[in-house]
């Protein structure tokens, strides 16, 4: 989006340094990257920019809310209930389409958010590798409010162990090994020496939790979580070692209940020119609005299942009225052509990730995750066959 360094990063692309680039990623994480890196980041102007951290900002209002646990107290099922929730969420991913205004300037517009971990070692790692391969001007700054990657880090440290024995903390995952975002876990491991651990080898005695590391029966006091119930439950020939639902003795960074409360749900409730309209369907007037404008979300799936694109009035008929309440309305948004690539230009999603330690007062907006395409929507399956997409990071004017 800054024309000039756009042109300069084209024109010196060569595919034998995005190879280059690739392996040193690969070699420094010593795991392989099993989902599609972007050949370029983003470079973000300070208009833009301000107007992200501003969008980032309206949403962070509602999340800081003092009632806002019991105004999403029923985006909980009871089935899926998890004790030991802290007063706040650790993590806070809030994706933002880069679309154009009715001025023909660029501006984020919200597609989601959750209270959920993201690529959080990943990101800083690919930002790093880029800097090392490509001429990324020192005026622009993949980190946002922390002061560079030891900050960053020291910050997610903070978040992670809560002051806990690295070896007493576990990255929970099912089937890790399997999982297409295995190389963040080999990050954070690398930088925080906490182990990757299956549901399936923890183990509870009493209500204490253990895990054998390096051989040795080890206790578990705090969880950094990344198990979604969605998976766990269409997950086949899977036995989880615990109940997540019984009362433990251990803390969590990103407890189950935030990946809930801060979703799909609390949209409705964020009043923001960067936000587009979106009602639950059981307040939406479809009879007098034109449903070619709105996306129909279920509040309880996740990764995009069960999204209607092309709304009818026949898919608002199948739905219950009792429970037209568990389904959101979402005005469309536009995405930009906002990157010209070599080979066509691309649409531009933008993740601000924001860190924070039970200790901290508010969340600190860390860093970014960026995701490129030339598919009708982001995503892999959007973009097979395609290059200059997939995940990559912005670089933000200061």
């Amino acid at each position: 989006m800054i024309e000039e360094l756009r042109e300069r990063f084209n024109k010196s692309f060569t595919s034998d340094k995005y190879e280059r680039f690739i392996r040193d990623i690969e070699e420094y994480a010593g795991s392989k990257v099993l989902f599609r890196i972007a050949e370029t980041p983003v470079f973000i102007p300070s208009e833009l920019r301000d107007k992200l951290m501003q969008a980032g900002r309206d949403v962070i209002d509602v999340v800081m809310r003092p009632d806002i646990k019991e105004l999403t107290e029923r985006s909980i099922p009871n089935e899926i209930r998890v004790p030991g929730e802290n007063a706040h969420t650790n993590f806070l991913c809030v994706d933002f389409a880069i679309c154009k205004d009715e001025k023909g300037e660029f501006e984020p517009q919200l597609i989601e958010f959750q209270g959920f971990t993201s690529l959080f070692g990943w990101q800083a790692d690919v930002a790093k590798m880029f800097k090392r391969h490509y001429e990324i001007p020192d005026h622009l700054d993949f980190y946002i409010d922390v002061d560079g990657h030891e900050a960053y880090v020291d910050l997610l440290r903070r978040a992670i162990l809560n002051g806990e024995d690295p070896a007493e903390v576990i990255t929970l995952e099912i089937r890790p090994e399997e999982q297409k975002t295995n190389i963040d876990f080999a990050i954070i491991e690398k930088w925080l020496d906490i182990r990757t651990v299956c549901l399936s080898k923890v183990w509870a005695e009493g209500d204490k939790l253990y895990y054998e590391r390096d051989g040795v029966k080890t206790r578990v006091k705090r969880i950094y979580n990344r198990v979604i119930f969605d998976e766990l439950h269409t997950v086949k020939d899977f036995e989880p070692g615990i109940d997540l639902t019984q009362p433990y003795e251990v803390s969590w960074a990103g407890h189950p209940n935030w990946f809930l409360r801060l979703s799909k749900f609390t949209m409705p409730y964020i009043d923001s020119p960067y936000v587009p309209a979106c009602e639950f369907l059981s307040d939406f007037d479809h009879a007098s609005a034109d449903l070619s404008k709105y996306v129909l979300k279920p509040l309880f799936s996740f990764s995009g299942q069960g999204v209607i694109f092309d709304v009818t009035q026949s898919d608002i008929d199948a739905i219950p009225e009792d429970r037209r309440k568990d389904f959101i309305v979402q005005k469309k948004v536009e995405y930009a052509l906002a990157l010209q690539s070599p080979t066509g230009p691309v649409k531009v999603e933008v993740r601000l990730l924001y860190i924070w330690p039970d200790e901290d007062e508010q969340p600190t907006l860390a860093a970014n995750l960026t995701r490129l395409s030339k598919g009708a929507m982001i995503g892999v399956r959007y973009n097979e066959n395609q290059d200059w997409v997939g995940g990559t990071v912005s670089f933000m004017e200061k």
